[in-house]
C-alpha cells in the first residue's frame, strides 16, 4: 500500500488529526524487520545520528510528529507517532532505550554492537568519522494505526 493510502485510511478512522502530516521512511538498516518489530510492537524507539540532520537540513524529529514506515517494497506498514525526543552522546544510550528499540536480545551490550556498526558506515558514506562520543537522536514512539 501507499503511504498517502495508509494515510487516508487512518484519517477516516481519526479526523481529528486532518490537518496533520507525516513522513514516511524506511529503517536504513535492515527494512523489512524493523518495519514488522515497528508493527508488532516490539520496536518503540530508533536512534539516527544528529550531526547527519544537520549536514542534511532537516529538521529534528519531536512529539507529535507523525512517520508512515516503509519497508524495502516501499510499501506502508504502520504509522507511528513520535511521544519523546532526546539528544544524548552515543556512549549514554542506556539499557531502557536498548530494550525500547526491540533490535536483537534488546541488550545494551547487542545495540552498542549493532548501532556502532551502523554508524560507522553512515558517517564513512559523508566522510567523516565515528566515535562514541557522538551525539545521538533518540526517538520513542507509539505505534497508531
Amino acid at each position: 500500500m501507499e503511504a498517502e493510502k495508509l494515510w487516508k485510511e487512518f484519517l477516516r478512522g481519526y479526523p481529528e488529526h486532518e490537518g496533520d502530516t507525516y513522513v514516511a521512511w524506511s529503517y536504513g538498516a535492515a527494512p523489512d524487520d524493523l518495519a514488522d518489530l515497528t508493527l508488532k510492537g516490539i520496536k518503540t524507539a530508533t536512534a539516527s545520528a544528529y550531526s547527519l540532520y544537520e549536514l542534511e537540513n532537516e529538521p529534528l524529529p519531536k512529539p507529535g510528529d507523525f512517520n508512515i514506515i516503509m519497508n524495502s517494497k516501499d510499501e506502508a506498514v504502520c504509522i507511528i507517532r513520535t511521544t519523546r525526543v532526546n539528544v544524548m552522546p552515543f556512549d549514554e544510550v542506556d539499557e531502557d532505550f536498548a530494550w525500547k528499540e526491540g533490535e536483537g536480545d534488546r541488550s545494551l551490550q547487542y545495540w552498542r554492537k549493532a548501532h556502532i556498526e551502523f554508524f560507522k558506515g553512515e558517517y564513512a558514506r559523508h566522510g567523516m568519522a565515528f566515535d562514541e562520543k557522538i551525539k545521538v537522536v533518540c526517538e520513542e514512539f507509539e505505534r497508531v494505526y
